[in-house]
């Protein structure tokens, strides 16, 4: 990244408001020209042909539109895209563009640097947790997939770090992304999924904003859960269940619950029987995928067999289940695989929640 603008205010993490009071501008309309020439695609103030040369050059002077540039972008063979994202401080991350059967485009994004979270089964857990990205560094991941495979449809919050841990800074970062006057996508095609936070669900359903919420639950049996999840040390189950509950009754929406197979460790009749009634009572749905082979941590994949097997478990018990296809496994851009490549940091991701049999 260029030295001499890494010291340089990046605009991308700004409302119009904020614009006009941060470059000093003299008529409001010019905040709203520049906030919609960067969700439109302006990557300096050169591509800006509706403001004048004299103070497009004033304005270059001034403030830099992004903070962040992409150091790699890395293709598998079945659609999936993984951005290696430089930050302006040195810290890396990386975002992942989702394809489904439909050719429905969704950008998975990160929102720390690092995790704090130590999920046993996800290698972004065993890198340790650097900082919070602030909003313009969760929006530019964003923008710099549009930049690279065109339009997306929806945005999810499962990349590396626990959302609920930064929330002030997601939340104007989707009223940015929201905002009618720029890229205005829609909050029902935008999800956060969290490893369980009892607080931050409660404090999304109490203050917004109003968008689909998944939960990575993984196993419903306690130990277990604990092992796999430390998070369920400080918000049990029956706590992280009543959330989930009031989330629901508070918004109106279906929750839902993530589980990453892993063979042999939580794929029994039994898990199934405990998932099943963790859910019940609950407006929930299950989203099953297998885990995706990490070479340092100790699991393995369950082959279809075991995997269609917990899933007819599980419909055999009242619930529903879908099956999500592994998306990116050959870039190491699959559900719990970000991090695996040569970064300073990097992220923790899960699939497309539409692409599924």
């Amino acid at each position: 990244m260029n030295n001499s603008h890494s010291t340089m205010k990046a605009l991308s993490g700004l409302l119009p408001e904020e614009l006009f009071s941060a470059l000093q501008l003299e008529k409001k309309f010019r905040a709203k020209q520049i906030f919609k020439w960067i969700a439109d695609g302006a990557r300096d103030f050169s591509a800006m042909t509706n403001i004048s040369l004299k103070e497009r050059e004033e304005l270059a002077g001034k403030a830099v539109l992004f903070s962040t540039v992409i150091s790699q972008t890395l293709r598998d063979p079945d659609g999936t895209v993984k951005l290696q994202i430089a930050c302006a401080d040195g810290g890396a991350v990386e975002t992942v563009l989702l394809t489904d059967r439909q050719g429905r485009k969704t950008a998975c994004v990160s929102c720390q640097i690092g995790c704090p979270m130590g999920c046993a089964f996800c290698q972004t857990g065993h890198i340790g947790f650097s900082r919070n990205l602030d909003a313009g560094e969760i929006v530019e991941q964003f923008f710099h997939l549009e930049d690279t495979v065109g339009k997306l449809d929806n945005i999810v919050f499962m990349g590396m770090g626990e959302p609920m841990l930064n929330l002030p800074e997601i939340r104007k970062a989707i009223r940015i992304l929201t905002h009618p006057e720029g890229r205005a996508l829609s909050k029902r095609r935008i999800t956060l999924s969290t490893s369980g936070l009892v607080s931050g669900i409660r404090d999304l359903a109490d203050n917004g904003p109003d968008i689909r919420l998944a939960v990575s639950l993984t196993s419903a049996n306690s130990r277990l859960r604990t092992q796999l999840m430390p998070v369920n040390k400080t918000n049990p189950l029956p706590e992280l269940k009543e959330a989930i509950r009031y989330f629901s009754d508070k918004t109106g929406r279906r929750v839902t619950l993530e589980a990453a197979l892993m063979r042999g460790v939580n794929t029994s009749e039994e898990n199934a029987r405990e998932m099943a009634d963790f859910a019940r009572g609950l407006n929930a749905h299950f989203n099953l995928i297998a885990w995706n082979p990490v070479e340092t941590l100790p699991f393995q994949t369950p082959d279809k067999n075991e995997i269609h097997v917990f899933a007819d478990y599980l419909e055999k018990l009242g619930l529903n289940a879908t099956l999500r296809y592994k998306r990116g496994e050959k870039i190491g851009g699959a559900c719990g695989q970000l991090g695996k490549s040569s970064m300073q940091s990097s992220v923790h991701e899960t699939d497309d929640e539409d692409d599924f049999e």
